[in-house]
């Protein structure tokens, strides 16, 4: 079914009542799989993932893994299970499924240039994650339960991975330069517009991932960037009080004591 955006200048309001700059509703939780180094889950409006952490660990060649034994940094491995019921279709991914093998990549390199790899020579870091529904800013999700799940495994890193999209009401045929921008598009908005997923590192401007696999004219990509870079603020705000409710939890629950570090929880960044 097309996507209606013949009224949005008149109500201004998207097809699930958001305004142009708002997220969707951001659920997260940290430490939700005792038996492993790192986990976490994550909902974005209706996107779900869950994500498990293990390593550093003595080292497998697999896919997906960013990382040289001739440097002696870790490897940084990512894979990603589909749930056959996570989309309408219903139908099971395929092993060597490309879009899938180009986000374990991207999420590989992301956090390969992100952990501080160098202080685990010759060992894995083995980043598990599982979708268990699919509504659009699927990369973006997987990012950020990834950054949440590797900041409860302990591993060292410079900072939060936060991750969104950004997209234009206006298709590149339309040729119009005045277009609107969108933040955080569900899967609707996806199969109609352009868009991009961007990550940034902390609360900086500083680019982590940038994806962009539709035709989007010049003159609206700097305008897109910059409404993804603001929503991945806004997400990175999030997470970080996910983290902090989490230490202020286990303070409360004697799993530590108070006053300890944050480094010395096990959810170090």
């Amino acid at each position: 079914m097309p996507l209606d955006t013949s009224t949005y200048s008149l109500a201004l309001l998207r097809v699930d009542g958001r305004r142009w700059n708002e997220l969707r509703r951001l659920h997260a939780q940290v430490r939700t799989q005792a038996a492993a180094d790192g986990s976490s889950y994550l909902e974005m409006g209706h996107t779900k993932v869950m994500c498990t952490v293990n390593g550093p660990v003595e080292p497998q060649q697999r896919r997906g893994a960013i990382g040289s034994q001739q440097t002696r940094d870790a490897a940084v491995t990512a894979h990603i299970v589909m749930a056959g019921f996570s989309s309408v279709d219903r139908k099971k991914t395929a092993r060597n499924d490309k879009r899938v093998a180009e986000m374990e990549a991207t999420i590989s390199k992301a956090f390969a240039s992100t952990l501080h790899t160098h202080l685990f020579p010759h060992s894995q870091i083995a980043i598990s994650l599982h979708v268990l529904s699919q509504d659009g800013s699927l990369l973006a999700a997987l990012l950020n339960a990834a950054s949440l799940a590797l900041v409860d495994a302990g591993i060292p890193m410079s900072d939060y991975i936060a991750a969104c999209t950004a997209g234009s009401t206006s298709s590149h045929g339309a040729a119009d330069d005045a277009a609107d921008p969108l933040l955080d598009l569900n899967t609707q908005e996806e199969q109609e517009l352009p868009f991009l997923t961007a990550a940034t590192l902390g609360a900086t401007d500083r680019v982590a991932v940038l994806v962009c696999e539709s035709r989007v004219q010049l003159g609206r990509m700097e305008g897109l960037l910059a409404v993804a870079v603001d929503g991945c603020k806004q997400i990175r705000e999030k997470l970080d009080e996910v983290v902090k409710e989490k230490g202020r939890k286990m303070v409360t629950e004697g799993a530590v004591e108070k006053g300890v570090n944050v480094e010395d929880t096990g959810m170090a960044m």
